[in-house]
């Protein structure tokens, strides 16, 4: 009589358990990657009343099975629903991961290593990857510096906003590439200040230049000269650019319209030069002041005026000739090439003779482009086959790189007297660009963990993996609270280092997290048969209450 009353008992103290179980799942319906759990009942024990008996031969009786009495339940198992992935929430953070896979994320609270499904992540004030709900710190692996890639060891924390990587290094320019059609019906070309293209570049602080190089026709078809005007900062004020080479130089004929004719006169101070009404101080007796001598002359370049060399022939033998310059000429320095020095040391030279209009010139700073003028394809430079120029010697030494500058993609073809040419910093697979300093811009994480930050300069940078384990018998995991579990012995140890997330198949997703996979309706379902299981072992206590009352009344 008493038996039925402790099964009863037994039945009511499970299946509370059950409830209990039931309880907790439907609690944690919305708790980010909670695994819901069910219970599992088992008999408690048996009494034997008589014990089982085999078939007698000598007697021919048959074997007798045992009696036994069963003394209630007890709760066999609690079992967690760990493999079982739930349901995706979109939240557009980018610190939210969601793990589609077996895999668990490496968490630490600084003494012991947990492991958790919830990828709620957050930066804390001093850079470090965490969980928003305790403040754990989410473990992974580091970048080797000597290979700038993930080194798989001992996971530690991932400090993905340190001072080292707020900011990306600059970088000098180091490669410039030239392209687009040259036109050689260009009026820009033709012109004697000629087509400028701008070329900006770093220097190795991230200070930004701009290379002024301007490209000019000459008589000779297909051949252009490049130079290099000016260089300016980013605030447009000039630069100190030192003993700069754009190339080697190349000796080049251009037609100018510089002609000493009879409207020049020269004074008999030899100081002061003269065209028509407009007079200027552009000779002391030992130095010429070019930017006058210019402006005497018409002419809109001053530098290249002083490269001018014109060519003489000796009136007495035509086939003796020889090449001066403006300031060979203005200062009598000329040497002697039969009776050509009776022209220079001539007084009224200045107002007798028109030198030859084509006059030879070496720009300082220059360099010749040749083009095929059957393709209209690029040929060389200063008739070489090379296709770059080299932009050097820019002040102060050391803080800038030598610049080469590939022209191989430009063209000579009809484009309407339009010339496309420009030139811009990098080569065709835009590398050697240089760069200025970078702030961190945005932080990215991949789907196999790893983390990169993007700069504002353009460049990238890898911080770091998120590790993640995985265990051979993940429902052996101890639970722990706060989303978290615990290794134990039955689940199989954690090695310290962890794997890839797609090592074993999965990988992570961001912006998104993994909610619970509690089945409401699978748990409403349990609760109703809860329920009456529990109603039917309450009748027992009450139905074996009842008996013991009529034992009890057989004494009156």
């Amino acid at each position: 009589m008493m038996r039925s009353m402790y099964s009863g008992v037994a039945g009511l103290k499970t299946h509370q358990t059950k409830m209990d179980v039931i309880g907790n799942n439907i609690a944690n319906v919305n708790t980010v990657a909670y695994k819901s759990q069910s219970v599992t009942f088992s008999e408690l024990m048996y009494q034997t009343t008589q014990a089982a008996s085999g078939a007698n031969a000598t007697t021919g009786t048959a074997g007798i099975n045992a009696r036994q009495i069963g003394l209630g339940v007890k709760t066999g198992a609690i079992n967690t629903a760990i493999n079982s992935q739930g349901a995706s929430q979109t939240t557009n953070n980018p610190f939210d991961i969601r793990i589609t896979g077996d895999a668990f994320f490496v968490v630490n609270n600084g003494q012991d290593n947990l492991f958790t499904r919830d990828g709620s992540f957050y930066v804390d004030g001093v850079g470090n990857l965490a969980m928003t709900s305790n403040g754990y710190n989410v473990m992974g692996w580091q970048v080797d510096p000597s290979t700038m890639d993930i080194k798989m060891d001992t996971v530690t924390p991932l400090r993905i906003m340190s001072a080292d990587n707020m900011t990306y290094p600059p970088e000098a320019t180091t490669l410039a590439t030239v392209s687009g059609i040259l036109d050689k019906n260009d009026s820009n070309v033709l012109s004697s200040s000629g087509k400028t293209m701008n070329l900006m570049f770093y220097d190795n602080l991230g200070y930004s230049y701009t290379a002024k190089l301007v490209v000019k026709s000459t008589d000779t078809e297909g051949e252009y000269t490049v130079q290099l005007d000016s260089i300016v900062d980013q605030n447009n004020s000039p630069v100190e650019i030192g003993n700069l080479e754009l190339g080697g130089g190349a000796e080049v004929m251009r037609e100018t319209s510089l002609a000493l004719s009879d409207q020049w006169e020269e004074l008999t101070t030899g100081e002061i030069v003269k065209k028509s009404d407009h007079t200027v101080v552009a000779y002391d007796g030992t130095n010429i002041n070019w930017t006058n001598m210019a402006q005497a002359y018409g002419y809109s370049d001053a530098a290249e005026l002083q490269t001018l060399k014109f060519t003489f022939t000796d009136p007495a033998d035509p086939t003796i000739s020889q090449d001066f310059t403006l300031e060979q000429i203005i200062k009598n320095e000329a040497a002697t090439v039969g009776s050509v020095s009776g022209y220079l040391q001539d007084a009224a030279f200045f107002g007798g003779y028109t030198p030859l209009t084509a006059q030879k010139i070496t720009p300082t700073g220059s360099s010749l482009l040749t083009y095929d003028t059957t393709t209209g394809e690029f040929k060389g430079i200063n008739g070489q086959d090379s296709t770059t120029l080299a932009l050097s010697g820019v002040a102060p030494a050391g803080r800038f790189s030598d610049l080469k500058i590939d022209f191989s993609p430009t063209t000579m073809f009809n484009n309407s007297g339009t010339s496309t040419i420009a030139a811009a910093s990098g080569d065709a697979n835009k590398l050697g660009c240089g760069r200025k300093l970078g702030e961190m811009s945005g932080v990215s994480i991949q789907d196999d963990g790893r983390i990169y930050a993007s700069y504002d300069n353009g460049m990238s940078k890898l911080l770091g993996q998120i590790a993640v384990a995985e265990f051979a018998n993940a429902s052996g995991l101890q639970k722990e609270g706060d989303n978290l579990y615990k290794a134990t012995q039955n689940s199989g140890d954690f090695d310290g280092i962890g794997v890839e997330v797609k090592s074993g198949g999965g990988y992570m997703t961001t912006g998104v997290l993994e909610m619970s996979n509690v089945d409401l309706s699978a748990e409403f379902t349990e609760m109703i048969t809860t329920q009456r299981g529990f109603q039917a072992n309450s009748r027992i206590i009450t139905v074996s209450d009842t008996l013991l009352e009529e034992l009890v009344n057989l004494k009156r």
